[in-house]
């Protein structure tokens, strides 16, 4: 069975790459690490508020601003997984560039969070629009390429 980690697939296909695959593949090894880090203290930090603040009771699972908090910050965390996921590809030199249709879709997991933790008594209607207008753009760009990839994908039929 052959090693399929990351790493040990950069290195394999060093001899074969160009310059700027390699540091292509060296900067998306290093923001895999750096994200992971990022990922890991996230994790924890949340994990800790959200024991700690349970046992002492600071914490109230039913008021409406610390849900937004705790599913906010869990939110980020699966962005951040899903950016580093998308990375990989990078790494393991399966792809040259970030897939255009999963940064539409991290960008409306952000949205999303963006919309789950407003707080809507300090938002202004313009700024709801905004977001509005930007989800819309996003879900239709993400539908469009969505659409020309099965097109492209469906076999023809002669």
């Amino acid at each position: 069975m052959a090693n399929s980690s990351p790493r040990s697939d950069l290195r394999t296909n060093w001899a074969v790459l160009s310059y700027y695959q390699r540091f292509e593949g060296i900067v998306a090894l290093v923001l895999t690490f750096v994200i992971g880090l990022i990922i890991l203290v996230a994790l924890f930090r949340l994990s800790f508020g959200v024991v700690t603040g349970l046992l002492l009771g600071a914490l109230d699972p039913l008021d409406h601003g610390a849900f937004q908090t705790v599913f906010g910050e869990t939110l980020t965390l699966l962005i951040a997984l899903e950016f580093n996921h998308t990375l990989q590809y990078v790494v393991k030199g399966e792809q040259s560039i970030i897939q255009t249709k999963v940064v539409l879709l991290i960008a409306l997991l952000a949205i999303a969070r963006k919309l789950i933790v407003v707080d809507l008594r300090d938002v202004d209607a313009a700024q709801l629009l905004a977001l509005a207008a930007v989800t819309l753009a996003l879900g239709i760009t993400y539908w469009l390429m969505r659409e020309r990839d099965d097109r492209r994908d469906r076999p023809s039929a002669s």
